[in-house]
């Protein structure tokens, strides 16, 4: 199955995709698209006037309270190398607003002066995370250490009332997901998971336009991300690329992880983000990298709306994009580059509409939620469908190693890349087929997805 667009002169373009069609646009600028297509969709530009104010009646987020609490929240992060980088750094923009302050941080080796941010001063340090909340007082915890960790150090703050930001994925199966969820629930504590694409204002204005009945009846859901990461990103920690440790599960792939905001982004732009809407996984896992887990693979999830919602993902993309997820309508598409915070809506006898959107930060609203009650933006629940996504992922067989033939390394970046994947993972999510509906010469033939039913 392929998929082929043509602009013409006049600016009208035809497809066959999930829905064919023509549709009036205009198509100018760069970036990630679906496969085989001689057009590009716009890069981002300043938004007009127009623009901005079509933007605001679309739009039907809660605004981010800007008023910084009587009091800055004691904060304790643990895990403050990588990814914990970013949450010091964010800890800091807060902290400047006097919404929090950093009280502790919990590594196995303490940060040396020069690891701590200006500005930061000199929190408190211990590898015991349940001793450094004790001591320090602490009313929120930022966890962004190994996955296999995630539930037993939640549960360790969510006992002793901190509430808490989890990093995404919230847990390396659906057991320990519940075993963490439920223990927060029965703790009283907010928790939010960070899912940041969750926070973006374009995720309800997405869901007004389709409500509208902007692109006519939703047919399906996509999702793209072609990335690339050098072999040293798999040397970088003991846990990295594999699927367990220690007999313990990791399932670090590439949809679980690198990749897991465009499987998180995707099930909620399509009304399915509960673990109680999923039906149905197919998965295809795959691997150029020699590692344990995937790096290049799609999952197909069927839901309770009968939508069917394919995300094709790869680390091994020889020209890297910005990734992005489209809903496909009866009368047209919306793009959301989610990275961006970007919407490019297409649709029959209209140009087209490009937004950008602010979005709301996730420690920020947490710090809402516990001074004053805001709503959660991703609370666990949101999540429970991307669990059973990861679930699926982790009972299925081991990934298949591609064939010597259908990758090469590329020395000068100590990395491996897949030709041509880049237009596979659009195509998949344009057609919201697998890698093997679509002809790829390495993938497993169409009756070899590994299919986990939910019911």
């Amino acid at each position: 199955m392929t998929s082929t667009y043509t602009v013409t002169g006049t600016g009208t373009y035809t497809g066959t995709g999930v829905n064919a069609g023509t549709y009036t646009s205009t198509n100018t600028g760069t970036g990630m698209t679906p496969a085989a297509r001689t057009y590009s969709p716009p890069a981002p530009q300043t938004q007009t006037q127009t623009q901005t104010q079509t933007e605001t009646q679309i739009q039907t987020h809660t605004h981010t309270n800007t008023a910084a609490p009587a009091a800055a929240l004691p904060v304790v992060l643990a895990g403050a190398r990588g990814h914990g980088r970013r949450h010091l750094e964010n800890i800091r923009r807060l902290q400047d607003r006097g919404a929090v302050r950093l009280a502790g941080i919990c590594e196995l080796t303490p940060l040396a002066p020069d690891e701590i941010p200006d500005g930061l001063g000199t929190p408190e340090q211990s590898a015991d995370l349940g001793a450094l909340l004790d001591s320090t007082g602490a009313r929120i915890a930022v966890i962004c250490t190994p996955i296999p960790t995630h539930t037993d150090l939640a549960l360790t703050a969510a006992r002793r009332g901190v509430h808490l930001l989890l990093e995404k994925p919230p847990a390396p199966s659906y057991a320990e997901f519940r075993r963490m969820a439920d223990g927060v629930a029965k703790a009283g504590v907010g928790c939010q998971i960070g899912f940041q694409s969750l926070g973006s204002h374009a995720l309800p204005a997405i869901r007004e336009l389709i409500a509208q009945g902007a692109i006519g009846a939703v047919a399906g859901i996509g999702g793209a991300g072609a990335w690339a990461r050098a072999e040293a990103y798999y040397r970088r920690a003991a846990w990295a690329g594999r699927r367990r440790l220690d007999a313990v599960d990791v399932v670090d792939g590439v949809l679980t992880n690198p990749l897991a905001h465009a499987v998180a982004t995707a099930l909620a732009l399509g009304g399915s983000p509960r673990a109680e809407d999923v039906t149905g996984i197919e998965t295809e896992l795959l691997r150029a990298n020699d590692i344990e887990s995937d790096d290049t693979s799609c999952v197909r999830v069927t839901t309770a709306r009968g939508r069917r919602i394919t995300v094709a993902a790869t680390l091994c993309a020889e020209q890297p994009g910005e990734p992005y997820v489209v809903v496909h309508g009866s009368h047209g598409r919306i793009t959301f580059w989610y990275k961006q915070d970007r919407v490019l809506l297409q649709r029959a006898d209209h140009g087209p509409q490009e937004y950008e959107y602010g979005r709301t930060d996730l420690l920020e609203n947490l710090v809402a939620h516990v001074t004053d009650g805001s709503a959660l933006l991703v609370p666990p629940a949101a999540t429970g469908a991307f669990m059973k996504v990861v679930e699926a992922i982790r009972l299925a067989p081991d990934p298949a190693a591609l064939p010597a033939g259908a990758w090469c390394p590329v020395p000068e970046e100590g990395r491996r890349i897949v030709p041509g994947v880049e237009e596979l993972v659009a195509a998949a999510a344009d057609t919201l087929a697998l890698y093997s509906e679509l002809g790829a010469p390495w993938a497993l033939t169409p009756a070899d997805p590994e299919e986990v039913s939910t019911r």
